[in-house]
């Protein structure tokens, strides 16, 4: 059987993957897909349950408020992140995990990490965050493209299918200028 590990680059300071025990017997299985007594960064305030088809890319996304939780139930997914936080003892490296749904694991990592997953055939996965999707709104809802150059993630796919509004993400550079901006501005209207 296949393993969800980390594939390509470093673990990325305060995120974790959790291989998570699938306890199976005649009747199926049961598996705990989130626990308090990890220690995580997560806290988590809204869980959601995503499907997606072959090809599907979902990302990079960059959120400044809230902490998030992957679980890869079903399928086959790429997911990788890039530390923006300045603060970090991994600013500017990066994490590419290989999933399967057949040796479930949490990946769960803090605001401030670009983030995207690809699925290579039919998958759901569950997604947990921190903070509620009514909750935040366009200035926590960031990203770039999950081709850029400047990202330097080693995506082993060439194509994908975006949302509209991930075609138009800008690169990691216009990304982090763009950011810099807003922290200006927040600055000025403190």
């Amino acid at each position: 059987m296949s393993r969800s590990k980390l594939i390509s680059g470093v673990e990325i300071q305060d995120s974790q993957l959790v291989l998570l025990d699938e306890k199976k017997d005649q009747r199926g299985s049961f598996t705990e897909v989130f626990q308090n007594h990890w220690q995580s960064c997560m806290a988590p305030v809204q869980w959601s349950f995503v499907k997606s088809e072959a090809g599907v890319f979902r990302g990079m996304h960059l959120h400044l408020r809230h902490d998030e939780y992957f679980c890869l139930a079903s399928g086959h997914c790429f997911l990788g992140l890039k530390d923006l936080r300045e603060s970090s003892s991994t600013y500017n490296e990066y994490a590419l995990y290989e999933l399967f749904g057949s040796s479930m694991a949490a990946l769960i990592f803090p605001q401030g990490l670009l983030h995207g997953w690809y699925f290579t055939e039919p998958s759901t996965h569950i997604q947990a965050v921190s903070e509620s999707y009514v909750d935040y709104g366009k200035d926590d809802n960031w990203g770039c493209r999950w081709n850029a150059v400047d990202l330097g993630i080693p995506w082993p796919f060439t194509s994908a299918i975006l949302s509209e509004r991930a075609e138009g993400f800008p690169s990691v550079r216009d990304l982090e200028a763009s950011l810099r901006d807003h922290r200006q501005k927040d600055l000025i209207s403190k």
